[in-house]
């Protein structure tokens, strides 16, 4: 199975997404699935990642290859997100054939805090804080990087966090219920009544 990650903006997206992502697809039984980042085109940002026009363009160039493509955005304390969401999985669904699925997901409140959850983190944060800050990436992520010493390395500490992180899925998954278990979820149930399985 090939998958591919559509980012905001994939220059620092890449490195937290991608071993999640993959640590996420073992864990639906597809350990050998093909995950890649989507690189070409750049969308720079959750305006273009939100529109359809954009998504619809990232089909049709890679709709020979892909069995799976997942949106990942950040949340950014916006509720109306998944709504946005749902439209574009609804109109990936009217182009794509019976073999392939389009999902999104939305990370409470950025894709940085996927990372922190797979890591033990100072004793006076509250998780439930960093869940609901809407600038966790700013308050949480960069200081931890910055602690680790990682700061300056690549994706401003990104890479290695996100690759440690990803060895701790479970807790992850356990973290992040709302979006990181529910795509999971979704994924997993669409492998299960996808043609051919």
């Amino acid at each position: 199975m090939n998958v591919m990650i559509i980012p905001e903006d994939f220059r620092k997206d890449r490195y937290t997404l991608e071993p999640i992502i993959k640590e996420m697809m073992t864990a639906v039984g597809k350990q050998k699935a093909k995950v890649v980042v989507c690189t070409d085109p750049l969308l720079g940002g959750i305006d273009q990642a939100l529109r359809w026009e954009r998504i619809k363009e990232i089909i049709d160039d890679y709709k020979y290859k892909v069995q799976l493509f997942l949106l990942c955005v950040d949340r950014d304390g916006k509720a109306e997100r998944r709504a946005r969401i749902d439209y574009l999985e609804k109109q990936a669904s009217s182009v794509l054939n019976q073999n392939q699925r389009f999902l999104g997901e939305n990370a409470w409140q950025e894709i940085e805090v996927w990372v922190l959850a797979g890591h033990e983190l100072p004793n006076d944060w509250s998780w439930e804080a960093i869940r609901q800050e809407v600038n966790p990436k700013e308050i949480y992520f960069e200081p931890f990087a910055e602690q680790r010493g990682v700061s300056n390395r690549l994706g401003g500490g990104r890479k290695i966090l996100a690759e440690e992180a990803a060895r701790r899925y479970n807790r992850i998954r356990q973290l992040c219920l709302e979006d990181v278990a529910n795509l999971e979820e979704r994924i997993s149930t669409w492998i299960k009544t996808e043609p051919g399985e």
